[in-house]
């Protein structure tokens, strides 16, 4: 009765990953209970997530490996894996959930990083951002209702909006990754996309550090026309999220990172802590910070469990 904090399963939004050229799903060894999607089961995942309660899915596609190359054009090609996901799954559920799409070259490049990479190996900021005018395009095309700029580039959330607007999408949202800090947990997130990555995207992303500057990208990306705005990963960043949530009044996301759902996961299988408590804990923890949103991946159980506490 004097709980402060409540989780819905409207607070909840699913990621999941498809990958090119399967015929059976592909199981994400330092995620378990987490898979790579054929489209058939992507498709059911959606159809269950709407049954349960949850309010959005996060798709990432997982090309083919020879589909990759140093300008990430799978990403943009209208039929990618991504772009065909994205169809599949706003023509199995419509409207009834948020479809949303991560847009970021680096699942696409052959080096792994989020942008293209100029004559001495360093990310191009302003070539990267052409590309990711592309992507909103295609992904808007193929149905997304959300676009989630990950790559961190300085710009991208206008540029976006700007080649959104310039294609008649301008209800297609924006999710402005705003503060996304150059993490350790984000290392069995790198086997799920199947990253080429070498090496660390300490350039672009934010230095685990600071706070005072996640505020400067915030005010960039919200004048540059953000709707909602992410901080990630969650657990580590309560301090900036809670920050965050009480400078804006627009939504905030959180995405509990695969780090954090793998630590959870590995300590309950051995037995050293409650795993169902254990996950609710942690994802009330991220809402009473202050996320409207969560990102996790355990957004389809969850929502079981609370939508029967309600």
């Amino acid at each position: 009765m004097v709980a402060e904090n409540r989780l819905h399963p409207a607070d909840l939004i699913l990621p999941a990953f498809v990958r090119e050229g399967i015929s059976e799903p592909v199981a994400i060894s330092a995620m378990p209970g987490v898979q790579q999607h054929t489209l058939d089961t992507l498709r059911k995942a959606a159809v269950e997530a709407v049954e349960v309660g949850v309010a959005g899915i996060m798709l990432f596609g997982v090309p083919e490996d020879e589909k990759k190359d140093a300008a990430g054009t799978a990403g943009t090609d209208p039929d990618g894996i991504l772009q065909v996901a994205l169809r599949e799954v706003r023509g199995e559920v419509g409207d009834d959930l948020v479809i949303m799409s991560d847009l970021c070259l680096d699942e696409y490049t052959d080096h792994g990083h989020c942008g293209v990479l100029d004559a001495d190996g360093r990310v191009d900021n302003d070539a990267t951002l052409e590309r990711y005018a592309e992507m909103a395009q295609v992904q808007a095309d193929a149905g997304a209702h959300v676009v989630g700029p990950s790559g961190m580039m300085d710009g991208q959330v206008g540029v976006i909006r700007d080649a959104l607007d310039t294609i008649g999408k301008e209800d297609v949202s924006i999710l402005a990754y705003t503060a996304k800090y150059s993490s350790a947990f984000y290392g069995p997130f790198r086997e799920a996309v199947g990253s080429s990555l070498r090496g660390d995207r300490k350039t672009y992303q934010q230095d685990p550090a600071n706070l005072r500057e996640s505020m400067r990208e915030l005010a960039l990306d919200l004048d540059e026309g953000a709707d909602m705005v992410m901080v990630k990963p969650a657990g580590p960043y309560l301090d900036v999220l809670a920050k965050v949530a009480e400078a804006v009044d627009v939504p905030v996301a959180a995405y509990q990172i695969s780090g954090e759902y793998a630590m959870i996961e590995a300590a309950a299988e051995r037995g050293w802590i409650d795993r169902d408590k254990a996950i609710l804990e942690s994802l009330l923890g991220i809402k009473r910070a202050g996320a409207n949103m969560i990102l996790t991946y355990w957004a389809t159980e969850v929502a079981r469990w609370v939508g029967r506490q309600g």
